[in-house]
């Protein structure tokens, strides 16, 4: 018989690896089914009890499979052994006269197996996939040959985006080296001598359109009920202006502000402040290219203040230097950030694109076994 069935437990075996040799590469599992290190501080945990995931070694999360509609699972292929929490699960595929661990990867990403998931995870408020249940699964198998031949066409398009993704971190070191040297060879401005505030409100209904920042310093529509705001009092952002919120700086380690790109103008918080260049000379995407900093970020949290949000009001924000060269070096750093930046939605797109191509795949082996029967 050419397509074989059984289930997950019969294939895996859980690896319970704690770290006892001095790890401190600690890192989570987010919706995408992709490794990211932490952004807790983890100076004080106590890494000996994290579990080691070495490469080829799976991680599984049941926790809030339902609520997020997704199972948590993801293949770790690093040479460099890394620590994940203890809540996780970590196991290896260990039936491989059955299944090739690749393919048991690839079985997972397709939103047919995160609707099974959000099916069948409990009721409780996490509504997590406990381990009994992920095992219990069903799933069908081609001859290993088969499964081989699929594996490789995903593997192909992996190797691939990696080699796009390496080039794309070629150029942010460019960027920051260049940043780095701007550092030292040119005098630096005050934000409060270059920034100015402008204080537009939405009197005339301008737009209807309201955006946050984030953390990642991202604008994105405000998830927040309007129904019954004033909208009047709301401020108007426009083309190449900037958005900051001084509140939680301290807190979240990142000052919140972003640089606004589109046309139409939209609007932000009565509690956010509007800042526009006022030299021609300096060009916007160069500024921004300094708030995205890491330094940036700490020397902001370093300046909040002790109140419970541990904000940066605006007089230490403006406070803060950065160096300002001539507007033709400007926009040749500019012209590499873009650059980068392209490449990286490219590099996001191609990665979507092959967790897509992957249900495609997976169908394409089954139909493939099916014939040979």
């Amino acid at each position: 018989m050419a397509l074989s069935k059984c289930k997950i437990g019969e294939l895996v075996t859980l690896v319970d690896e704690r770290n006892n040799i001095g790890l401190r590469e600690f890192y989570g599992l987010n919706i995408h089914k992709e490794f990211m290190p932490t952004v807790a501080n983890t100076d004080t945990l106590d890494e000996t009890k994290y579990k080691v995931v070495r490469k080829n070694r799976f991680v599984y999360s049941g926790m809030q499979t339902g609520r997020d509609e997704c199972i948590r699972i993801s293949m770790y292929k690093g040479d460099t052994p890394i620590i994940v929490s203890p809540a996780y699960l970590t196991f290896e595929v260990t039936a491989i006269d059955k299944i090739i661990p690749e393919y048991f990867f690839m079985l997972f990403l397709s939103p047919e197996k995160d609707r099974l998931g959000w099916f069948r995870s409990d009721g409780s408020i996490r509504s997590n996939l406990d381990w009994p249940v992920f095992c219990d699964f069903d799933i069908e198998l081609p001859p290993i040959e088969v499964q081989q031949k699929y594996v490789d066409i995903y593997q192909g398009m992996v190797n691939n985006q990696k080699a796009y993704e390496r080039g794309l971190e070629d150029l942010k070191l460019v960027c920051d080296a260049m940043l780095d040297k701007l550092k030292k060879d040119n005098g630096a401005k005050k934000l409060g001598d270059i920034l100015k505030c402008i204080d537009v409100r939405n009197k005339d209904l301008i737009t209807a359109t309201v955006v946050g920042i984030n953390i990642n310093k991202e604008l994105f529509p405000t998830v927040a009920d309007l129904e019954n705001t004033d909208l009047k009092k709301y401020k108007v952002l426009c083309n190449n202006q900037f958005a900051y919120s001084p509140m939680q700086t301290g807190r979240d380690e990142s000052i919140r502000i972003s640089l606004y790109t589109e046309d139409d103008p939209v609007l932000v918080s009565p509690a956010y402040f509007v800042l526009q260049l006022m030299d021609d000379e300096i060009l916007p995407e160069y500024v921004m290219m300094w708030f995205l900093r890491a330094e940036f970020d700490r020397y902001g949290c370093f300046l909040s203040d002790g109140s419970v949000r541990a904000s940066l009001d605006l007089n230490r924000f403006f406070e803060i230097e950065i160096p300002v060269p001539l507007s033709v070096v400007q926009k040749s750093i500019v012209d590499i950030f873009k650059v980068y930046n392209t490449r990286k939605r490219i590099n996001e797109q191609l990665k979507v694109q092959i967790k897509d191509i992957c249900p495609i795949l997976i169908k394409g082996s089954i139909d493939e076994a099916v014939r040979l029967e």
